[in-house]
């Protein structure tokens, strides 16, 4: 039996296909700022958009959390029920003090929101098959997979998003499901067996900087388009590749990043393959601004627009995921 869900909602005509809620955001009493990622950095994107006239709150697509139900289209009961225990989030989003809260006040301050994220990234899917593109401000929890969280990732919303370390497990043995990642080699993926799943891997050093991440980005998402041609293409835009970033390990620069995500959605729209994007780690503060300029860019290249603006691929079989982060593009 097909899964019921209310995720997918209609959408007017005069809605951008950005999909986002201010209940993405998170704050407990002070606690996010124990950790280096920006817990409120998505409505940071949505502000500076509305300030540069790009949307504006009716012409957003609002997203809606996913329930328990929609979860276990992926997830296995055993793990959502992990996560009724406060020192399991706390270990997933690697937040110690959450061990010591009441886990009603954790779900609803913590696991909620990524809930939320997690229905705002398979309604985006649905919208980038329907409008052609498609941006969820939040999501990209690649590094959760069925059965196990981690890296702050509690919920694997690109399964989800597909289905109906992280989702590299999910599609180990699926062949509808090409990988490409571009990554730090010696931060990820350290899940040795995850990686067997990643079809194209472009490995780079510590510190590379951007005419060397831009020239590889360039040539295998050309490659991999060329080697595949999906119904859709998933891309996970992250942040951590900024110079500076705490986690990353590498030295791209903020125009870098910009360049980055309009070559693939240039690879992508001249080829007319729908495109989901979601906006992945990041972990300074920063990246907000950066992810807000790349949207404006990308429209002002005309790369996205409100119009209906591609067709179907021909090939029913294939997604594509695309991962640009230190820790990895996918597709």
């Amino acid at each position: 039996m097909p899964h019921r869900t209310e995720l997918y909602h209609d959408v007017p005509s005069a809605c951008w296909p950005i999909v986002y809620s201010p209940d993405y955001n998170i704050t407990f009493m002070g606690l996010e700022k124990l950790h280096p990622f920006d817990a409120g950095k998505w409505g940071k994107v949505i502000n500076f958009l509305k300030e540069e006239k790009l949307i504006a709150d009716d012409l957003i697509v609002q997203a809606r959390e996913a329930t328990e139900e929609d979860l276990l289209v992926v997830h296995t009961r055993r793990y959502l029920n992990k996560l009724k225990w406060s020192f399991v989030v706390a270990t997933i989003t690697e937040v110690p003090p959450l061990f010591f809260l009441p886990n009603f006040f954790v779900q609803r301050k913590v696991l909620k929101p990524l809930r939320t994220q997690t229905g705002g990234t398979i309604m985006a899917g649905k919208l980038a098959i329907d409008r052609g593109w498609a941006i969820n401000v939040g999501g990209g929890f690649h590094h959760c997979s069925s059965d196990k969280g981690g890296g702050f990732c509690a919920y694997a919303d690109i399964t989800l998003a597909i289905k109906g370390n992280g989702h590299e497990r999910d599609f180990m043995d699926d062949q509808r499901v090409y990988i490409m990642d571009v990554y730090n080699r010696y931060i990820y993926p350290g899940d040795g067996f995850a990686k067997r799943a990643i079809k194209r891997k472009i490995e780079l050093d510590g510190g590379t900087e951007d005419t060397e991440y831009l020239q590889k980005v360039q040539t295998h998402v050309e490659g991999a388009l060329n080697e595949s041609r999906p119904d859709i293409i998933i891309y996970n835009a992250g942040t951590d590749i900024l110079d500076g970033d705490p986690l990353g390990g590498l030295a791209i620069s903020p125009q870098g990043i910009v360049k980055r995500d309009e070559i693939v959605f240039m690879a992508a729209r001249s080829r007319r393959i729908p495109i989901l994007m979601v906006t992945s780690g990041g972990y300074q503060k920063r990246t907000a601004r950066i992810i807000a300029d790349s949207i404006l860019n990308l429209h002002n290249l005309r790369l996205i627009n409100k119009e209906l603006a591609t067709r179907g691929a021909e090939n029913p079989k294939v997604e594509l995921m695309i991962r640009g982060s230190s820790s990895d593009l996918t597709k």
